[in-house]
């Protein structure tokens, strides 16, 4: 690989990864020899302080990653503190509510209850500050708990936890919850009511009426 693909390969891998990517890494996905790529990044990030860039190539925790220049510090801070940075996604407003009602949680239990990878989302909120590392669980790896924090109660503008709302409030009741399992239901299933056919003494317009009759009743519960 000459010098130019081997430049621009370290600086669309380093920029997309979240965390520093280490050089040994880095060497196995150009495939060129560690300390050819360690020459490399270090060039590069020479370059940048020469040229005067607002970002630098920097060696964090054995890896390599782009930051912003520590001069320019109060402009990115004035960025993020803007309103429009405080805006959540749905995802990661899931995943502070499951945070906020059943904390201390980890990440799998909160992957668990959400059915996807929580990983960005939990590192997201830990960053905008809502949600912190308060312990660790016992058993197989001693995972990380997460809970929320006082700026979490401050954006909702309460004094403590208790003060959330209860999360009955936000469930259906168990009567609605019964008619939204029956309307879920495929047919044939044990529960439904499924339509026979037509019996002695019935026409195929009895049948159908009696057969459509229990559905609209259905539709017109859950509706209103």
């Amino acid at each position: 690989m000459n010098e130019r693909d081997l430049v621009r390969a370290i600086e669309a891998v380093v920029l997309v990864a979240v965390e520093p990517v280490p050089p040994g890494l880095l060497a196995e996905l150009v495939e060129e020899p560690v300390e050819r790529v360690e020459a490399a990044c270090e060039r590069l990030a020479a370059a940048y302080r020469d040229e005067g860039r607002g970002f630098v190539l920097a060696r964090v925790a054995g890896g390599y990653r782009f930051q912003t220049h520590p001069e320019l510090a109060p402009y990115v801070e004035r960025f993020a503190n803007r309103d429009v940075s405080h805006r959540l996604s749905t995802a990661a407003l899931e995943t502070l509510a499951i945070v906020a009602y059943r904390q201390p949680v980890s990440r799998a239990q909160i992957a668990a209850l959400r059915g996807v990878n929580a990983d960005g989302v939990v590192r997201l909120l830990e960053q905008r500050g809502y949600i912190a590392a308060v312990g660790r669980a016992e058993g197989p790896g001693l995972p990380i708990l997460y809970g929320t924090t006082d700026l979490f109660l401050e954006r909702l503008g309460l004094d403590n936890l208790s003060q959330l709302p209860p999360v009955e409030d936000f469930l259906p009741g168990a009567e609605v919850a019964a008619e939204l399992e029956d309307g879920l239901r495929p047919a044939g299933l044990p529960g439904e009511r499924v339509a026979s056919g037509p019996t002695a003494g019935q026409d195929d317009a009895g049948a159908g009426d009696g057969a459509t009759g229990g559905a609209v009743v259905h539709r017109d519960e859950l509706e209103h």
